[in-house]
């Protein structure tokens, strides 16, 4: 059992792996233990996005948990695999951490991040939504600032409660705007943890200062870990 967060998103591209650096700058200073995983992860030699949280969050060697389903194709794990003549499911994954010596214990807290959004298939049956519901952790869910992103953030929100997943809060990534905040935290009924700008210099410095500052001001996600 993981004790921590899940990273999902309304869309792929919308900036899961900066926010789960994000994470991992902001509750290291309060956790014994942090560590990130990323279950199912696609494209990975063409963007890795476990090499970008290594180094936007900062991390040492012991905080990066690299195994899991790893597959050549920028694909959903379905397609992906299919193209590598196989198949994936979520027990791989799961058995692929057990494998790894972690040292985890019920200090440790764990950002995950998931491969694209919710419903993404990989395999016949299973989609991202199950490794979330499998691994039984609260989301934080990514989402852009811009147009349609109202529709986008909703039903995403909408498809964690039909599940019953806790919902942590929801992090606006892109240029602000106060009317899609509002509309996402009313109708929502969601914390929005933070609004992260586009950096003009993205690094583990710019996004810690960030993540120390803007990020969860009000201090929602210590109400899980308590």
């Amino acid at each position: 059992m993981l004790r921590g967060l899940f990273v999902t998103g309304s869309d792929t591209g919308v900036g899961k792996t900066v926010v789960s650096a994000a994470l991992v700058h902001h509750l290291r200073p309060y956790a014994s233990q942090i560590r990130y995983w990323k279950p199912f992860q696609t494209g990975c030699y063409e963007d890795d996005d476990t090499a970008t949280v290594r180094e936007l969050g900062g991390c040492n060697p012991t905080e990066i948990v690299d195994v899991g389903v790893r597959l050549k194709a920028p694909l959903a794990p379905l397609f992906a695999a299919r193209l590598e003549d196989k198949s994936v499911a979520i027990k791989d994954a799961l058995d692929a951490l057990k494998q790894k010596e972690t040292n985890n214990t019920d200090e440790t807290i764990w950002i995950v991040e998931g491969a694209g959004g919710l419903l993404v298939p990989i395999n016949d049956k299973e989609m991202i939504i199950d490794v979330i519901s499998t691994l039984n952790l609260p989301a934080v869910v990514a989402v852009r600032s811009t147009l349609g992103t109202i529709n986008h953030s909703l039903l995403t929100l909408e498809a964690l409660r039909k599940r019953e997943i806790p919902i942590a809060g929801v992090v606006m990534v892109g240029n602000p705007s106060a009317d899609n905040r509002e509309a996402i935290e009313t109708f929502g009924n969601v914390h929005v943890l933070g609004c992260m700008p586009f950096f003009e210099d993205l690094n583990a410095k710019t996004l810690s200062v960030w993540a120390e500052t803007e990020l969860d001001q009000n201090g929602h996600l210590w109400e899980l870990f308590r």
